[in-house]
Order: C-alpha cells, then sequence, then structure tokens
C-alpha cells in the first residue's frame, strides 16, 4: 500500500503526458478574474472535490474552471506523495509550470497534540518530508493541524506541546522556503482563544494561521473579535466550505479579508459530491467574485 501512490502517478502521468499540452489555455482575460482588487485568487482542495482525480486530470478541471489554485491533499488519487523519486517529483513540478494553475502547497495530516513523545516526533518528521516534497515540486507550503486534547493532559501543556513543534518545522520550512500553514482544526483545538495561545508559543514568523471557516468561529464574542486573535499570524491560505451552502456569513468573512488587503489563497475545501465538478467550480469562483468585489 505504501508504494500505491507512487504507481498510479506512474501508470497515469505517462499516458496523459501529450495529451495535456494540447487542453486550451485560459485567456488573459478569464484568468484575470480570478484574482480581486485586494490579491485574493480563488483556488481548490482536493478534499472532496479533487480527491479521486489523477493529476493531468486535476489540472484539466482546475483550468477550465478557472480555479488556478490547488492544494494537493495526501493519500488522494493526484499521487503526489513524499514516495516519488526525484525524477517523478522534477515531473509534477514541470507538468504545474507548464499549466496556468499553481501548485499551492500540501494538505497533510501531520498532528502534535498526542500524548506520546514518539507519534510527536514522528509526525515532525512526516511533516519534513512533506516540506522537502513541496520544496522539490513547486509548492510554497504545507498545511497541518491540531486535532484536539488528549483526556487527562492539562490543556496547557498540550498548547505549549503544540507550538513548540510548530516552532521546530516553522523553522525546517522556512530553510526551504515553505511556509508552515496551520489549519483551525479539531476538537477544542480548533476555539479561536485555543488557537492564539498556541500561537503565543510558535512564535516563528513561518507558522502560520489558516483560517478554517468552523462553525465554532461564532462562538463567544463572534466572528469579529475571533478573526481579530489571529489576523496578525495569517498565512497564504485560507479554507472555505461551499459558498452557497450553509449558513456561516461568507460575505462578511470576504469583507473582513478585504479590509486587511489579504493577498492569499482562499481555497475551497468542499463537502458536497457533484457530479458535474467542472460546472460546480465556475459557479463557486463566480459567487467569491461577486462577494469579493462587493456585489
Amino acid at each position: 500500500m505504501k508504494n500505491q501512490p507512487r504507481r498510479q502517478f506512474l501508470k497515469k502521468s505517462i499516458t496523459a503526458t501529450a495529451g495535456i499540452g494540447c487542453l486550451p489555455l485560459l485567456t488573459k482575460a478569464s484568468s484575470a478574474l480570478n484574482k480581486s482588487a485586494q490579491g485574493m485568487k480563488f483556488g481548490l482542495v482536493t478534499y472532496l472535490w479533487g480527491k479521486d482525480m489523477d493529476l493531468p486530470t486535476l489540472l484539466d478541471v482546475c483550468e477550465k474552471s478557472g480555479v488556478l489554485g490547488v492544494e494537493v491533499r495526501t493519500q488522494h488519487a493526484h499521487g503526489v506523495e513524499p514516495v516519488l523519486s526525484k525524477a517523478e517529483r522534477a515531473e509534477v513540478r514541470k507538468r504545474f509550470a507548464d499549466s496556468p494553475v499553481e501548485l499551492v502547497g500540501y494538505g497533510s495530516n501531520a498532528q502534535y497534540h498526542e500524548n506520546d513523545p514518539a507519534k510527536v516526533k514522528a509526525n515532525i518528521d512526516l511533516t519534513k518530508d512533506y516540506l522537502r516534497l513541496m520544496h522539490d515540486c513547486g509548492g510554497s507550503g504545507v498545511k497541518v493541524k491540531p486535532n484536539g486534547f488528549v483526556s487527562d493532559v492539562p490543556r496547557a501543556k498540550t498548547v505549549e506541546q503544540i507550538g513548540l513543534a510548530l516552532n521546530e518545522v516553522a523553522k525546517y520550512g522556512d530553510d526551504l522556503g515553505q511556509e508552515i500553514r496551520v489549519e483551525v482544526h479539531g476538537r477544542g483545538t480548533s476555539e479561536l482563544p485555543v488557537v492564539r495561545d498556541i500561537f503565543k508559543v510558535a512564535t516563528h514568523p513561518n507558522a502560520t494561521v489558516c483560517w478554517n471557516s468552523n462553525d465554532v468561529d461564532l462562538d463567544g464574542a463572534g466572528l469579529d473579535e475571533n478573526f481579530d486573535m489571529v489576523k496578525n499570524r495569517f498565512g497564504s491560505t485560507v479554507h472555505i466550505r461551499e459558498l452557497n451552502v450553509g449558513k456561516y456569513p461568507y460575505a462578511e468573512l470576504m469583507k473582513k479579508f478585504n479590509e486587511m488587503d489579504y493577498q492569499g489563497w482562499i481555497l475551497l475545501e468542499a463537502r458536497t459530491n457533484p457530479v458535474d465538478k467542472i460546472a460546480a467550480l465556475i459557479e463557486q469562483r463566480k459567487i467569491f467574485e461577486r462577494m469579493i468585489s462587493g456585489s
């Protein structure tokens, strides 16, 4: 099973090499639509809409929908994994370089909250593997996460442990030109006051917050105060769900990013499973464009 992503990558990339070069490129005008005046850009996390796409298909779908950035997630059909050889990593880099789609970064499951030093070290080492992978493939960062609190362990101890681990991987990533993006995630650890406290320990400037559009963002004093708690540590990525599903105040959120002149990627981490992914992505991109334009 360990080598399966590599086999999938080799099998599908070789057969698709000729065809992908013939895909129609977006015009400059349509490409420009993907950026707001403030510099925000709309992209895709391969969870869930891209999880079953090999890399050529993923690039094709993103290009045709005008969604020109992608965070590739581990264990998905694109096969971008640490098992890739040096030559295979160079091929991934070339595919993105030959496409208008940017490899925004990597979505890992690395976590640092567990009450087992060996597991924490293993996750730190895994993060370093992913950082080297993105360096080789042309990405710019790796998403990691806290994933909850452990029973019978004081919360303050876990917060410190997570923060110290983030400092280590942030320093390692900085040396490779790769950003650490800490997804606001996990039971308890997704609460913004907890994230704020983690980043009081994680002082390395290359450790950044990836806003995750959770329902708990509205708890306590509400979105404004929770947003302001961590906005000074935002990195290059934000995660959202479908902009027209549920009650999350996305228009208000986009207004706040506009007001701070946010320059990063707003990445769709979908929960639904539409049949026509291109049409669905176009719909989400257009909603995003309306929101950031204030119309």
